[in-house]
């Protein structure tokens, strides 16, 4: 083989390793951010939960800004679109967890978008995080609502 075509093996390899070819590469996911599927009847309030989850050694920085925007589509009553680190259901250093407090007029499957905005740390590093995230809600009869609140368990 001659040294052109081994400059350009490495140079690939490099770049898989750079762009996630690697275990290692993908190893170095910081967080999750999680929002399940929420069960709803049509006029009931409920809460719809999102969370951010750190990974792989990465904790959520408990002092910086953390925010969670969503737009509302029609339909959907949301009691504070914009929430803020005092509006934290739970927060220590491995998860933050907002429960956002959500009514649907109607039955069927909503989509409420929404962006993240948080700081993930480790010993040596911090780093800022803008992630969208999309809320689900299963709008459903309060008897089909009771079926899939057992299945989802």
């Amino acid at each position: 083989m001659n040294r052109t075509a081994k400059s350009c093996i490495l140079a690939t390899l490099s770049l898989a390793v750079a762009f996630g070819g690697s275990g290692a590469a993908r190893a170095e996911t910081t967080h999750a951010v999680e929002a399940p599927k929420t069960v709803l009847v049509p006029g009931k309030a409920g809460a719809a939960k999102v969370s951010v989850v750190g990974r792989n050694g990465w904790h959520v920085n408990e002092e910086a800004p953390i925010t969670l925007r969503l737009k509302t589509p029609a339909g959907v009553a949301i009691a504070k679109a914009d929430l803020s680190r005092t509006d934290l259901a739970e927060s220590k250093p491995e998860l933050a967890r907002f429960e956002v407090q959500v009514t649907a007029a109607k039955a069927g499957t909503v989509q409420i978008p929404a962006e993240a905005r948080f700081v993930m740390c480790q010993e040596s590093a911090c780093k800022p995080v803008k992630e969208n995230v999309t809320l689900v809600l299963l709008v459903e009869a309060e008897k089909a609502s009771k079926r899939t609140a057992k299945k989802a368990r």
